[in-house]
């Protein structure tokens, strides 16, 4: 099989990593890829959210399947350009990509089907949020409707916060037009986990789960970013929780999605708040997590690309993913400065002595290599140190070893990755 993934950071690196390992693979792609990707795959200069581009590629090098990594390329139609030329693509049409694309589409599904959510209520109208809130209590959710690269949600501990939050993404429009429209919700207790299930339109399995860490900071402080770290399985998340987020969520969302003509193919990134009353839904996205897909692809035992193409042909129903009995932690190495101002090029040296560590993967984000071969960071998450252990205590110290082992001056990473369940 012809494979192009789409996408630049560690979620499609661990994806590349994990296709190549397929016996089927017989040529792999990335656009536009990483220097830790081009290990692997042929890196194109194409951008992910280029769809003409990309399937014009896919027809001319008669590629099997397109994966997508990011839900930008879902949310603009790459599952739809893809079927109308014919081409497989893992990932949802773009009205499925709503549940991702759209908090409000999200919630009026899961009222819908039934699914256990925060209450909510939708604004256009900033004043009228902002009245909203301070007749509610705080702590309270103030969330961008659209997407914000993973950054549109602040939990506010305060009213005037939460008043601050609209300010900032109605009328700043920090966001830019992913603010138009808010969504005020409850503030949900609990441990939140990363729930993934692979969805052929009808059938969905069980893909696993991870804990992802949001803050910048140690100890859960400073701003919300893209992930700073993650670890899979979470000690919370029981088997009979699984089964309970498969039966009130996962499979009702599933039925609501073909019942509204949308039906659900790719895979579906439940956000969960574990509360003493049980899971309730926080929000979905409509791809694999980063960093939660590092941590699951060293643990899946099956091939990848079998299970990728049963979603595609609506042939889950038969289908089982086996795993292997470790425990997986992913520590992000960030530019100094993020999620706020960043610089770029900076050196990285070490990665080829912390690659060589038992157990231990190093997958690339933000880097590329400088024309005298020196690999450099370009973007705000730049490397995922990933290592697995008998338990997670093990993987943990593996991985925070690799970190040590890496010469980066211009960067930095939280060092207590895995400290709830720890």
């Amino acid at each position: 099989m012809k494979v192009l993934v789409v996408g630049g950071g560690g979620r499609e690196h661990a994806l590349c990593w994990a296709i190549a390992a397929s016996p089927l693979l017989t040529r792999l792609w990335c656009a536009p890829g990483n220097a830790g990707i081009a290990e692997v795959a042929e890196c194109l200069p194409i951008g992910a959210e280029d769809i003409v581009a990309l399937v014009a590629f896919a027809k001319e090098h008669a590629v099997d399947l397109v994966v997508a990594g990011p839900e930008a390329p879902l949310t603009l139609g790459l599952a739809d350009a893809c079927a109308a030329a014919g081409i497989k693509c893992f990932g949802p049409s773009a009205a499925a990509a709503r549940l991702e694309g759209s908090k409000a589409f999200t919630r009026e599904v899961a009222d819908a089907a039934g699914a256990p959510g925060a209450r909510w209520q939708r604004f256009t109208d900033p004043a009228a949020a902002k009245a909203y809130i301070r007749a509610q209590a705080a702590p309270i959710v103030v969330k961008a409707d659209g997407l914000a690269a993973g950054k549109g949600v602040v939990v506010a501990a305060t009213i005037a916060e939460a008043e601050a939050a609209v300010a900032d993404i109605m009328e700043s429009r920090v966001h830019g037009s992913a603010g138009a429209t808010v969504l005020i919700e409850e503030c949900l207790i609990g441990q939140e986990v990363s729930f993934f299930a692979l969805c052929d339109g009808e059938t969905a399995i069980p893909l696993g789960a991870a804990q992802d860490h949001k803050r910048v900071g140690d100890g859960d402080t400073g701003p919300n970013t893209g992930g700073m770290g993650a670890y899979s399985p979470p000690p919370v998340f029981t088997d009979a929780l699984r089964d309970e987020v498969m039966a009130r969520i996962i499979r009702p969302v599933l039925a609501e999605m073909a019942r509204r003509g949308a039906p659900f193919r790719g895979v579906l990134f439940a956000g969960l708040m574990i509360t003493a009353d049980g899971p309730r839904l926080i929000e979905f996205n409509v791809r694999f997590g980063d960093p939660e897909c590092q941590a699951l692809m060293v643990r899946l035992r099956s091939d990848l690309l079998p299970a990728l193409l049963a979603a595609c042909d609506g042939e889950l129903a038969a289908f089982d993913l086996r795993w292997e009995p470790l425990h997986a932690l992913v520590v992000v190495m960030a530019a100094r400065g993020y999620p706020g101002a960043y610089a770029k090029g900076s050196e990285i040296r070490g990665i080829e002595r912390a690659a060589q560590m038992p157990g231990v993967q190093v997958f690339h984000a933000g880097t590329a290599r400088r024309e005298d071969g020196a690999l450099i960071a370009t973007g705000g998450r730049v490397l995922g140190i990933t290592a697995t252990g008998a338990t997670l205590a093990e993987a943990q110290a593996a991985a925070y070893a690799a970190v040590d082992a890496i010469d980066w001056p211009g960067g930095f990473c939280r060092r207590d990755i895995g400290w709830r369940a720890l």
